[in-house]
């Protein structure tokens, strides 16, 4: 142990000073190291002086600029732009699009927690709340889930009511027309929306994501914004956006689509335009779009525009109803009714003007959309479904509390204890992603790797929340029907889990892929360098990077030796916090040197070991997480009642970073830097998490199984009807009618286990009969009589599912034989 600090003491001393001259630090460090090695061994003074001067030496080679430059950087920048892998233009739009948020701290090894605090965290103007407590509280009201997916379609007049409120406009300016609203308000009406039925949040999402509002807003040329923002806004138009071909889903900067720059008659004139052929699929809206977005690969073979022939990815706006466009039939995305479906066209002729921007942002279609993208993706998906995460948190756990087996309510036994955990803190942690990141967007922030982040871990997590709630409801769960307010939602979570980048590709690819080189300090640079034949430039970066690794390597040995406990956190955090920031910078500096380490040792060839790249992004994404869920507990007021959720979140993400940590470590190619990655580096004293505890999780699930302020704030805005005939509204009041009968219950209970009921009287089956007896037997009073009443007719209301004519299938199938689609009809009403 001793040795090994010694050992560390010059990277460490080098981290500390490292900064503007590194290689001095170095010097310095290493120097007084074998000073003092010298003295403690005994050297005497003639061979430590000569083992000081040879280390100067040696090290002065990297201290000469020019002979460092020249006999070190030289060879390495050759090195480096042959195995440099080359990249299409599309691609370093992907890379180099957006920006850099808090994510970059965590990929440094050593996150700066003053400014996590300092980040605002959201909050909703008069005018955003009101527009969310009035207008999307009744938008909620309107909406019928079951009736919709019954007839296709949302009715007219919930269409209508969408249009006539503003939905399509919240993020359009009000000198447009729009609402003008925040990011954070954006995804709060998508969140309760979605908290009723997906139908409503669906179609508002998407026109306020990625569409052409977002496009014309940041990119749009003064006339287009003036002809079609005030009429998307107000309605009058309904947006799509078109990318996604049947030959390039996931790797949609492959899509096949093509316009060629030419001359053709437009309104009875010659013009320069664009004719472009195209085949879409996919595309929300599509249906009753009346105007959509085009994302295709223009050429200008005869050099039209005066520069290159092959001018790339463009985005164009066209008219649903401009000739040539075919606005194909619908898809029904897992008996979803929001509209989706397939357009395509065949000789399409645009003016030039059509393209979103003008003629100047021909070829620019891509970055357009990696900017946008960003934005929309930290929204929509994020929102959506931890809006569902809120609802399943709500009425499964009212559920589980009302729903008794064995004597006793299912929300008791271990068994559902465990899913109800799970479903509490992955909702808890989940909106703290959605509304810190959404607070990013309201700061000017395009964070690409966040965005990814969080679609693919609210997603993923709303997956096992809904699952989780399936297998608690049961019964209930797998039969349809205006009762069911589960089924629709486990029908449709893979929706999410498959729109806007394939969760699989997002995990394997871009995570890691895509943050090692935005968010490292170095990388970038490094490339853009040796891209640019910089070799001044090359070196500064180069040997940069190779201090930043070797410090964090120290930092995270170090502070693994040392159990993190001196590490330096801001005094004003949650004492019961404090832990966490530690061993988050540990874990910090420990990925850092992880990252460094695999690229240098594998290169290229780790963009093709996906499982490896998976699992490094899974630390960095855990790490984002964990810091949210920290943001939330402090930015609320740090509530007790609230700990046990934030506990267990965070004791869950450490655990995992533990997995992945071993997972990389397990499988590194290099069995050697294997070994001293993982008994050196990452764990010298062992791992410091194990899975969250069982008492934890009792005091997780508890929190959802009666009401109280927590269980109001973790479940906010969900939507709350009061009509006992919808089966959230009859679920709440359920649970208040269960609450007021267990004391009753209580009696009842005393009174069966001293014998004074007779068991022949039950063979009835009749199960409220023993009630009856109880009272007549002077056992409960016919107050407690008429509670109990209550609640058993609300448990019974609660517990039922739909039935329905045997033959009602056998029907709708006939119907749609004989020609009938009234799904079909409702998409003409809504156009």
């Amino acid at each position: 142990m001793i040795w090994l600090l010694l050992v560390s003491l010059p990277p460490l001393a080098g981290a500390l000073a490292y900064g503007r001259a590194p290689l001095f630090a170095w010097l310095a460090a290493g120097l007084a190291w074998l000073l003092a090695m010298g003295i403690a061994a005994g050297w005497g003074f003639w061979l430590t002086l000569l083992a000081m001067a040879v280390f100067a030496a040696a090290l002065s080679v990297f201290l000469i600029e020019s002979v460092r430059v020249k006999r070190i950087t030289a060879p390495v920048f050759a090195m480096f732009r042959r195995t440099l892998p080359t990249m299409s233009q599309t691609e370093k739009d992907a890379l180099e699009a957006g920006t850099v948020w808090w994510e970059g701290e965590l990929f440094a090894g050593n996150p700066d927690w003053k400014k996590l605090q300092a980040y605002p965290w959201p909050k909703l103007t008069p005018e955003e709340q009101s527009f969310l407590d009035n207008e999307t509280d009744e938008l909620c009201s309107l909406t019928h889930d079951w009736e919709c997916t019954q007839q296709g379609d949302m009715p007219a007049e919930v269409w209508q009511f969408i249009k006539a409120k503003g939905f399509l406009g919240m993020i359009i300016p009000k000198e447009y027309g729009g609402k003008g609203f925040s990011a954070y308000a954006h995804s709060q009406v998508v969140t309760k929306l979605s908290t009723r039925s997906s139908a409503p949040a669906v179609t508002v999402m998407v026109p306020n994501s990625l569409g052409p509002a977002e496009l014309l807003l940041h990119y749009g040329t003064p006339e287009q914004k003036q002809h079609y923002l005030p009429r998307l806004a107000s309605g009058a138009d309904i947006p799509a956006f078109a990318l996604t071909s049947p030959w390039a889903g996931s790797d949609a900067a492959s899509i096949p689509d093509a316009g060629v720059v030419c001359k053709g008659e437009w309104k009875g004139e010659e013009v320069l335009g664009m004719r472009i052929n195209f085949d879409k699929r996919y595309i929300t809206l599509a249906p009753v779009c009346t105007v959509f977005g085009l994302a295709f690969h223009l050429y200008d073979p005869d050099r039209l525009l005066g520069g290159d022939e092959v001018l790339g990815i463009t985005c164009a706006l066209i008219p649903h109803d401009h000739p040539g466009v075919d606005i194909g039939r619908r898809h029904f995305p897992l008996n979803a009714v929001w509209m989706n479906g397939p357009v395509r066209g065949k000789d399409v002729f645009v003016p030039l003007d059509y393209v979103i921007g003008g003629p100047k942002m021909a070829g620019q279609g891509w970055r357009m959309l990696m900017e946008c993208l960003a934005a929309g993706r930290s929204i929509s998906l994020p929102g959506s479904n931890t809006g569902m995460q809120k609802m399943v948190a709500r009425a499964v756990g009212a559920y589980a509390r009302v729903r008794y087996q064995f004597k006793t309510a299912i929300g008791r036994f271990e068994g559902v204890e465990e899913a109800l955990t799970r479903i509490g803190a992955n909702t808890y942690l989940s909106d703290a992603a959605r509304v810190m990141t959404a607070g990013a967007i309201d700061l000017g922030e395009k964070p690409s790797v966040v965005s990814a982040i969080v679609k693919y871990h609210v997603t993923e997590r709303a997956r096992q929340t809904v699952n989780d709630g399936m297998d608690v409801i049961g019964g209930k769960g797998i039969c349809l029907g205006p009762q069911n307010f589960l089924g629709r939602a486990y029908q449709q979570i893979p929706v999410g889990i498959t729109v806007e980048g394939a969760n699989i590709l997002t995990r394997s690819l871009i995570l890691f892929g895509q943050g090692a080189i935005r968010c490292h300090p170095y990388v970038l640079k490094e490339m853009h360098a040796a891209q640019q034949g910089d070799l001044n430039a090359f070196d500064k970066a180069l040997w940069g990077h190779v201090g930043f690794t070797v410090s964090n390597a120290a930092r995270a040995l170090i502070m693994g030796l040392t159990g993190s406990h001196f590490v330096g956190v801001p005094d004003n955090v949650a004492p019961e916090t404090r832990r966490y920031y530690q061993q988050l910078t540990r874990f910090s500096a420990a990925f850092a040197f992880i990252a460094d380490i695999s690229m240098g040792t594998m290169g290229g060839a780790l963009k093709r070991k996906e499982k490896l790249s998976a699992r490094l992004g899974d630390i960095l994404s855990l790490m984002y997480l964990a810091t949210a869920t920290l943001k939330r507990f402090e930015s609320e007021g740090r509530h007790a009642a609230d700990a046990p959720l934030m506990h267990w979140a965070i004791w869950d993400c450490m655990f995992r970073i533990q997995q992945a940590f071993e997972g990389v470590i397990a499988n590194f190619p290099n069995k050697l830097f294997a070994f001293v990655l993982h008994r050196v580096v990452v764990f010298p004293l062992g791992r410091p998490y194990v899975v969250p505890s069982d008492k934890l999780g009792h005091q997780v699930a508890a929190l959802l199984l009666e009401p109280s302020p927590t269980r109001d704030r973790l479940t906010s805005d969900v939507h709350l009807p009061t009509d006992l005939e919808e089966p959230i509204g009859a679920l709440e009041a359920a649970l208040a009618a269960t609450l007021a009968a267990d004391p009753v219950e209580a009696k009842l209970k005393e009174a069966r286990r001293q014998g004074r009921f007779d068991p022949k009287v039950l063979a009835s089956g009749d199960v409220d009969e023993i009630w009856r007896l109880a009272l007549h037997a002077g056992v409960i009073s016919a107050q407690e009589y008429a509670l109990v009443e209550h609640r058993n007719a609300l448990r019974d209301k609660v517990i039922r599912v739909d039935d329905f004519p045997y033959d009602i299938g056998l029907k709708s199938v006939m119907r749609k034989l004989h020609g009938h689609s009234p799904a079909q009809d409702k998409v003409e009403v809504a156009a």
